[in-house]
């Protein structure tokens, strides 16, 4: 993102940063206590374990020192108190630092959750149109999980090595100067080479990890499109689709385990060429009588260690490189910036009349393709209108605008008088009810989902609701009724019923400019009508506006806007329309079983 252009954020959002680095230290901000607790403990429990070969060497000093006149336990109360004391230490630092990790564990997780979902709640409808909303959960969880992954990473893994590689090193270099620099120059050679293999084998695994992924999206189209591989008996040619995509898995996954298996090489090299390479100097340097048996003893326990700890090395930096990049890809496609924001100086929408004006409205979705070039038009308070026009004229972009959900390049959109670019969104949709064309439920239960409408409503009121909505008789034939749980998105409810649902819903809300989109599409004539008189009834003196593919539905209202490309080329009543034989005239006789077509048909036809 250029320098020069700020970057948007909605006020109420948290502050994320946008480097992966960064937001990870956002994340951690809170538990810095714990944490550096943490580290604490690691360190305790890395050194107590580490100078266990120390402890051992003092008592084979000490045994190359007992005196008859003394009993051997007697003799080595002290070093073996050491080594008794190292090992608890060793256990209770553990343990504790596995008890911080319990209490933090959860927390740090929940709480980038929670952060990354409040950003992602105030990005635009745009963003969401361009992102699935399971790949968008399904990136919140990975991300909250890998943050914590990378921390305890560096907390539970490289820290405590590099605590066991400096005190090995330091001990070594206490009992001889060329044995601590030969263990030290294996470990510094060790993890370079660790690191630069990991790097090398990171796009290896990522390859495998994004085919895995490929693989198992395939799994789950032809999964849920079985109903159709049925029909069409194509059951035999899905499981070969499936089988090329498999082999494709298969060899990914062959030459990332082959890379892997030649990291193993190395490292089962590297450790064998310690062990013995450690041994060999000791032994030299003991018959050359520069260090004792209890030097010779700990200097082999320290190499063993050592190895113990660098053997896994690679794979623990290609788990943290795959956690890093799993936490900037959430990063980079939640933490984007805002396109509609509430400006600094907002104020609260008041609607007291329901007055909208379009004054100048330029807006286009693509920049040289616009939708409305200088919209100009008023619906008075109380007015009920119809929006009606040919697929692409603008009618969804016009109310979309009104919703704000996308942002006119220039011009006013006034309710009231008032700005809604210069109010807060909550205030605007507070008080503008939509009924969508295919609406979308909570997988919650049926009177959740009304009362959706206004939190806190109590049971006769969404019952009453819901009899406007003629919604209440088939719930009450459900067996758990008002407490039945409709499905994910609704699924369990027929697409009358959930249309049913949406309308009691917006009953329910009561706001004063009501917004239908084929809001009885969906139901038989019979409801419609049913629904019709009820929804009639509601509008009172509010503010209406209709869009219609069924001339039908909006052929009563006061007033209708007939739109073509993006502009108003017609305005009025039903009849004052007919009687111009104007474009509204053709659409009203062109229209097949009460829809509209999807384009004007041509001239000659």
């Amino acid at each position: 993102m250029s320098k020069n252009i700020p970057f948007q954020r909605a006020a109420d959002a948290p502050p994320l940063p946008t480097g992966t680095v960064k937001f990870i230290v956002y994340c951690l901000a809170g538990f810095r206590g714990w944490l550096m607790l943490m580290l604490v403990l690691e360190t305790g429990q890395a050194a107590g374990g580490i100078l266990v070969p120390y402890a051992i060497k003092a008592i084979m000093d000490g045994v190359m020192h007992v005196s008859g006149e003394t009993s051997v336990l007697e003799s080595l109360r002290g070093p073996l108190l050491l080594l008794a004391g190292l090992n608890i230490a060793e256990i209770l630092f553990s343990r504790a630092s596995g008890a911080v990790l319990i209490i933090v564990g959860p927390r740090l997780r929940q709480s980038t959750t929670k952060a990354l979902y409040a950003y992602l709640q105030y990005h635009a409808p745009r963003y969401f149109g361009g992102h699935f909303a399971g790949a968008l959960a399904h990136r919140i969880s990975e991300t909250a999980i890998s943050v914590n992954h990378t921390t305890w990473s560096v907390l539970c893994d490289f820290w405590p090595i590099l605590v066991t590689f400096a005190v090995s090193v330091a001990l070594l270099f206490n009992v001889h100067q060329g044995l601590g620099l030969m263990v030290a120059g294996w470990v510094l050679v060790y993890v370079s080479l660790s690191y630069f293999l990991a790097t090398r084998c990171q796009p290896y695994a990522q390859g495998y990890a994004a085919t895995r992924s490929m693989v198992n999206g395939k799994i789950v189209d032809a999964v849920t499109n079985i109903l159709n591989a049925k029909l069409f008996a194509r059951l035999r040619f899905e499981r070969e689709y499936l089988d090329g995509f498999l082999e494709t898995e298969v060899k990914a996954g062959r030459r990332t385990f082959w890379y892997m298996e030649r990291v193993r090489w190395f490292q089962f090299i590297a450790a064998a060429t310690l062990k013995v390479g450690t041994v060999y100097y000791a032994l030299t340097l003991w018959d050359g009588g520069l260090i004792g048996v209890g030097d010779f003893t700990m200097s082999v326990g320290l190499a063993l260690l050592i190895i113990n700890d660098a053997r896994n090395l690679t794979r623990r930096f290609l788990e943290f490189f795959e956690y890093v990049g799993n936490v900037a890809n959430g990063v980079e496609t939640i933490v984007q910036p805002h396109e509609i924001v509430d400006a600094p100086d907002a104020l609260p929408l008041k609607i007291s009349q329901g007055r909208i004006e379009f004054r100048n409205v330029c807006f286009a979705y693509e920049p040289n393709q616009p939708v409305f070039d200088g919209l100009n038009v008023v619906i008075e308070p109380g007015q009920r209108v119809g929006l009606v026009g040919y697929s692409g004229s603008g009618k969804s972009t016009f109310v979309s605008l009104m919703l704000r959900n996308y942002q006119p390049q220039s011009g006013q959109i006034l309710i009231d008088g008032m700005d809604i670019g210069q109010v807060l969104q909550d205030s605007l949709h507070e008080q503008v009810s939509l009924i969508p064309q295919d609406p979308s439920l909570f997988h919650r239960s049926l009177k959740e989902n009304i009362g959706y409408g206004r939190l806190g409503a109590d049971d006769t009121a969404i019952q009453t609701a819901a009899r406007m909505a003629n919604a209440d008789e088939f719930i009450q034939a459900i067996p758990e009724g008002y407490d039945s749980l409709v499905g994910e998105r609704g699924v369990k409810l027929s697409g009358g019923q959930r249309q049913r649902i949406a309308i009691a819903r917006v009953m329910l809300k009561d706001a004063p400019i009501l917004i239908l989109d084929e809001a009885t599409s969906s139901l038989d004539s019979v409801t419609e009508l049913t629904i019709q008189d009820n929804l009639d009834r509601v509008m009172g003196r509010k503010t209406v506006i209709a869009i219609a593919h069924r001339m039908s539905t909006i052929a009563h209202l006061d007033r209708i806007l007939v739109f073509d490309q993006g502009r108003i080329v017609e305005d009025g009543g039903h009849e004052q329309l007919l009687a111009q034989q104007g474009v509204y005239y053709r659409l009203w006789t062109m229209q097949a079983g009460g829809f509209l077509p999807e384009r004007a048909e041509s001239e000659d036809s």
